[in-house]
């Protein structure tokens, strides 16, 4: 007999309930434990059970399907992921949602089932550490959905080693990614691409590393460019290949040679494997083309190349495919002043070189330009002989001297010293200015040294050989005017550009501590010579003694006798053209 308290707790008949196990589990019910039987009718057929069913037909946009109920139970046909499976008589596992649906029909759900089928078998067959692999569906926040039968969710920080700008990218991908944490009782199941990237890649690190060797030849992908060079993907690690070891060729930046997925074949030239970093070249896999440099080029050689690059400093050259030369800022003219290479060359000029020197171990090659010229100053001898006289331009002034153009290109210096006989030029620009015209005569010519002397003064007589020792003599009271004055003495101008000094020991009878207080600038006074020394070019000077009578110049003259009779070092004359009066009292 069939329990009544079951048949009561379905709220139908005896003969309905016969009907409905009839019809769910056929005709041999009646030979079988009806009220066990029953029992499993009931339970399949509670709100969220999962039912075999067989789909019958179509009912506008809904699949109809009979689950062994008193009616068909419907579900939107969108549910079923291959429209291919719908087809009537094709077996299909539902989730029976409500016995009471719209128009009287079942209420069923294929994906919810499908879902619930999926999580049981995950939950059985999947542990923490799995390896899984799905679709991503779509973005939500913090991550991604992924579907493995069931929605897993791939947080945006596990996305990939390096975190990518948008995640939305990765949606309608396959994704292979590690189970981090199943929670059954939330449903709940997160996964992690980075840890599986990162596992993966230490093995293949670990393998990588066993068995490469430096020279050997490998083939990775191009994972990143910088302006230094590129990262290139060994299979689990990078491996850089700096942008110097690209080419032979001058390269400015990678990705002239280089695109980001690039497949290329590169050298490993240096492996550490305690820092686990690799060092790729390209260009060594072909033959450098300095192995040969100096038979192709060899010093002194004259060439044409291409101007390629212009820096501060000079021009680079390119003479073959991987040779470049320098020709520095000085080779370029033997007589032009250069402040930039710009002046005179731009990339992409064609221009006459010749070898100067190579280094073949730092690949260096130094050019000239200004060696395909005759040099100028080879004929500067023959054509400026000492003793020749100039005519030319004020170009420069410096502290020591004025630079005088000979000719475009060619200066000679002329010292201060070589100015004025007579006058003392503390600087050129005293006398004269750029771009003032003066005539000169060549003193010397050093044509290693490329440098010219002139000389000014040269140009008259030496009046400290033939004027001033007849016109200035010892002893005798002429009249100047005080043009400087200094800590130890009076500068008197005893006509144009000749002075001589006067000691502050000759400018009173009693002790002077400031010439001032006794000259003032501009100030003409009468003054007797004391000396006169032609080699060292001085006149001494004395005021005190141009104003004492005879009997003063006769006791003067008895004491320097008596000093001199001393010795010279009591009273003699100093540098500056006075006489020692140390124990001297007047």
């Amino acid at each position: 007999m069939i329990d009544e308290t079951l048949i009561a707790s379905l709220g139908i008949g005896d003969a309905e309930a016969e009907q409905l196990v009839s019809e769910a589990f056929g005709a041999s019910v009646g030979e079988g434990d009806m009220d066990s039987i029953l029992q499993g009718a009931i339970a399949d057929c509670t709100p969220g059970s999962i039912l075999d069913g067989v789909i019958v037909g179509m009912a506008g946009d809904d699949v109809v399907i009979e689950v062994g109920l008193k009616s068909e139970g419907l579900v939107a046909k969108e549910e079923f992921n291959d429209p291919s499976e719908i087809k009537a008589g094709e077996k299909v596992k539902v989730l029976l949602e409500d016995l009471e649906g719209e128009g009287g029909a079942i209420k069923l759900s294929k994906r919810k089932a499908d879902r619930i089928i999926s999580w049981n078998r995950i939950v059985e067959t999947a542990r923490e550490g799995d390896i899984i692999e799905g679709i991503a569906t779509r973005k939500i926040k913090g991550g991604l959905l992924v579907d493995i039968g069931v929605p897993v969710f791939l947080p945006a920080s596990q996305v990939d080693i390096r975190r990518p700008s948008d995640i939305g990218e990765y949606i309608g991908r396959s994704v292979r990614a590690e189970i981090l944490k199943i929670d059954e009782q939330r449903r709940n199941i997160v996964i992690s691409r980075r840890k599986l990237i990162e596992t993966e890649r230490e093995q293949a690190k670990s393998s990588l590393l066993e068995r490469i060797n430096e020279g050997d030849t490998v083939t990775g992908t191009v994972k990143n460019i910088a302006d230094f060079g590129a990262f290139v993907d060994l299979g689990g690690l990078d491996g850089l290949l700096h942008i110097t070891d690209m080419s032979w060729s001058r390269i400015n930046h990678p990705s002239e040679m280089l695109r980001i997925d690039d497949k290329i074949e590169v050298m490993i030239l240096n492996i550490d494997r305690d820092k686990e970093k690799i060092a790729l070249g390209l260009k060594q896999k072909e033959a450098s083309p300095w192995e040969s440099i100096k038979d192709k080029f060899p010093v002194g050689c004259r060439i044409k190349g291409e101007v390629v690059n212009i820096m501060s400093y000079g021009a680079f050259v390119r003479l073959d495919d991987g040779i470049e030369g320098l020709v520095h800022i000085s080779e370029m003219s033997w007589t032009r002043r250069i402040n930039h290479p710009s002046e005179l060359l731009n990339a992409g000029d064609e221009v006459d070189v010749v070898v100067l020197d190579i280094d073949q171990n730092k690949h260096e090659i130094s050019l000239g330009m200004k060696q395909t010229e005759v040099n100028p100053w080879e004929l500067v001898s023959e054509k400026y002989p000492t003793g020749t006289m100039i005519e030319g331009a004020v170009r420069n002034l410096a502290n020591y001297g004025a630079f005088i153009e000979i000719e475009p290109g060619i200066d000679g210096l002329l010292h201060v010293s070589d100015i004025s006989w007579t006058k003392k030029v503390a600087h050129p620009n005293e006398i004269f200015k750029k771009g003032d015209n003066i005539t000169c005569v060549v003193l010397d010519v050093d044509r290693d040294k490329q440098r010219i002397s002139l000389g000014h003064k040269q140009l008259t007589e030496d009046p400290w050989e033939s004027a001033i020792p007849g016109a200035y003599q010892p002893g005798m009271v002429v009249r100047g005017k005080v043009t400087k004055i200094t800590n130890f003495g009076v500068f008197v101008e005893l006509e144009d550009d000749l002075e001589g000094l006067l000691h502050i020991s000759e400018l009173a009878d009693h002790k002077v501590e400031n010439p001032q207080d006794v000259v003032k600038a501009g100030e003409e006074l009468d003054v007797k010579i004391l000396r006169v020394d032609t080699s060292d070019r001085k006149i001494g000077l004395s005021l005190k003694r141009a104003q004492w009578g005879a009997a003063d110049e006769a006791r003067a003259e008895r004491e320097e006798g008596r000093i001199d009779s001393a010795g010279p070092a009591k009273g003699g004359m100093d540098d500056h053209g006075a006489m020692g009066t140390d124990k001297i009292e007047l």
